[in-house]
Order: structure tokens, then C-alpha cells, then sequence
């Protein structure tokens, strides 16, 4: 009997050298679509670098590199639309700031500051999910609301390999396909749930094939090529809104930095070979000499981007820097809307006593 792994070969339209290798799957994008993938890409990863190097000063909380995963990011994210809703776990702080949300207030997110989690309203996302694969349950129950309102959106989530061995990755994807929800399930697959190799979290060969048992579409995609995530993603939104059902996409990629900023050594769990094969296939690296290839990229375009990216973070970390510091009268106040009797008078309380 064919085993199942054996139907979720990676999809891949770019090889490591930025070479097509599968033209008929290249999608539809004009060359001012293709540049702003590749200026969004370099952005978040100057964006990652100051991050860690905020952190490392002390002015941000939390926070899990991206380096290694801006292609399943952005190529994934760039297929959307801005009435789409995005459920993100705790390193997709990228496409939530690509989908709207103000760059400081991802910054005050990270430093625990409530104002960090009051989205805008016309932002269509969730916060960073900590729980992991807490998100999937509430995709799905995202995507069936848009269904029973007849929207022509989708629900997105995104979760790593760990999230994968959760019980409610398989609950969020049993009840989208049950309820034919237009749902997109996203697996980042970056080998290493923090420490555990994805080889020690599942029997199965593909994360992909887990869709399977859903009855619902899966695909294996390159995580490293941009424009495979993108077409992948694409599919999946367009089979969404046909009533085709939700889709499970497995994106491979690797993260090369830790797991988080909050004591993490990656040199005691990965090889330097590994690294270095991973290296080699680095997202933006490819894509670079792809676009070059077209006349498309530049050393001075990317030095442009780079510098816009500096100045903007430069921006927003003052921007948040001036926030009002927080109290514990505010976090009371935006608790609920009607306070009930007790907290109303604890408001009070920490009210006078903030006044003093």
C-alpha cells in the first residue's frame, strides 16, 4: 500500500540559487508586486536584527527571532486581503504589522504594555497567541463566523512544528473541515520545537499529511521560496472561498536564530551543519538573485530599504518609549465594559491612591 507521505512532496518554484525550477506553477505577480515581497522581506529582517538587539539592552520584553522565516511569512501574508483575519502565534509579529498594526504598539506588546493589545479597529487580527495551538480552535471558529455572514474572507493561522503536536491543532482542523470552513491552517516548520527535533514530535514524515485525517487539503511547501508560500497560499484562500474547504499548508523553513530572546542556546541542540545547510538556502539570498536576474533588485535598493527600516524603528521604539506608563487603575478600567460592583470600588481605590 502507497504510504500517505508519498502525495506531499514539497512544492518549490525557486531552487536555492534563485533558479525556476517549476514555471508553470509561477504565479501572476507584476514587477512592482515582486519588489515590495522582496523590500517587506529585508525590512523584517533588519526589523529582527534591531529587535534582538533592543532586547539585549533591556528596552523590549519577549520576543522570537524571525530570521530564516521571512519568505513563509511575507509570501504567505502578501496572498491575503486586508478584510481577511489573521491569528497569529508568538513569532508571527510580522504579518500582523504587515497586515496594519502600528509598528510601536507591536514594541509595547513586547514590553507587556496593555496598549500593545488594542488593535485598531480596522486591523483584522488577533494578538500573538501564547498558548500554543490555542489559535487553531479560534480559526476555526473565526472562519465559520465569516461563513454564517457570507464574507468572502478567510481565517489565517500560523503555529510552528511544536504547535503541531497539540491536541488542538487536530480539534480546530477536525471542526473547520467538519463545518467546511474557509480556513488556512499554517504549519512554519522549522525543525526544532524550541529543542525537539520535529523527527522526536511525530511518527508522520510530513506535517502536511496530518490534513489527511481532517478531510481536508494539505500541501508541503518550500518555506524558503517566497513565491512557491505565496502561490501556495494563494490556492488555498481561492479553494476557501469556492467552498472547496480549508487547507493544512506545511511551510520548511528554519529559524536562525533561538527559539526565543528569554535564555535560549540553539548551539546546544543544533549542529553547525545544519546551520550551515540551512544557510545555504537562506530566503532572502534567493530571492535576491532572482529578482536581479529580472533587472528588478539593486545593492542601492536594498541599502534604500534598509535605511527606512532603521529610521522607522528608530521611530517607533520613541513612539513607544512615550507612551504613558501603565497602572493598575488602567488595566482595571479596560477589564470590561460595565465593571461590576467590586471592581468598580477597587478602581476607585487604586485611583486615589495613584492621585497621591
Amino acid at each position: 500500500m502507497e504510504k500517505v507521505e508519498g502525495h506531499f512532496e514539497m512544492f518549490q518554484i525557486l531552487n536555492e540559487d534563485g533558479k525556476v525550477v517549476n514555471k508553470e506553477a509561477l504565479p501572476d505577480l507584476s514587477d512592482e508586486e515582486l519588489t515590495e515581497m522582496m523590500e517587506r522581506m529585508v525590512y523584517t529582517r533588519i526589523w529582527d536584527q534591531r529587535a534582538i538587539s533592543l532586547n539585549r539592552q533591556g528596552r523590549l520584553g519577549f520576543y522570537a527571532p524571525v530570521a530564516g522565516q521571512e519568505a513563509s511569512m511575507i509570501g504567505s501574508h502578501y496572498a491575503l486581503e486586508k478584510e481577511d483575519w489573521i491569528l497569529p502565534g508568538y513569532r508571527d509579529v510580522p504579518q500582523i504589522v504587515w497586515h496594519g498594526m502600528p509598528l510601536y504598539q507591536a514594541f509595547l506588546y513586547s514590553r507587556g504594555h496593555f496598549h500593545g493589545g488594542q488593535i485598531p479597529e480596522e486591523v483584522n487580527v488577533l494578538m500573538p497567541q501564547i498558548i500554543i495551538g490555542a489559535q487553531i480552535v479560534q480559526t476555526a471558529g473565526v472562519a465559520l463566523g465569516l461563513k454564517r455572514k457570507n464574507k468572502d474572507n478567510v481565517a489565517v493561522t500560523y503555529t510552528g512544528d511544536g504547535g503541531a503536536s497539540q491536541g488542538d491543532f487536530y480539534e480546530g482542523m477536525n471542526f473547520a473541515g467538519a463545518y467546511n470552513a474557509p480556513a488556512i491552517f499554517i504549519v512554519q516548520n522549522n525543525r526544532f520545537a524550541i529543542s525537539v527535533p520535529v523527527e522526536q514530535q511525530s511518527a508522520a514524515k510530513t506535517i502536511a499529511q496530518k490534513a489527511v485525517a481532517a478531510g481536508i487539503n494539505g500541501v508541503q511547501v518550500d518555506g524558503m521560496d517566497v513565491l512557491a508560500v505565496y502561490a501556495a497560499t494563494k490556492d488555498a484562500r481561492e479553494n476557501a472561498l469556492n467552498d472547496e474547504g480549508p487547507t493544512l499548508i506545511e511551510t520548511l523553513c528554519y529559524r536562525y536564530g533561538p527559539h526565543t530572546m528569554a535564555g535560549d542556546d540553539p548551539t546546544r541542540y543544533r549542529t553547525s551543519e545544519l546551520d550551515d545547510e540551512w544557510e545555504k538556502k537562506d530566503p532572502l539570498v534567493r530571492f535576491r538573485k532572482y529578482l536581479e536576474e529580472k533587472k528588478l533588485w539593486s545593492e542601492d535598493k536594498e541599502n534604500e530599504i534598509v535605511d527606512k527600516a532603521k529610521d522607522d524603528i528608530k521611530a517607533a521604539i520613541k513612539e513607544a518609549d512615550n507612551a504613558p506608563k501603565q497602572k493598575v487603575s488602567d488595566l482595571i478600567e479596560i477589564m470590561n465594559e460595565t465593571l461590576p460592583a467590586n471592581l468598580q470600588k477597587q478602581l476607585e481605590e487604586y485611583r486615589e491612591k495613584e492621585s497621591k
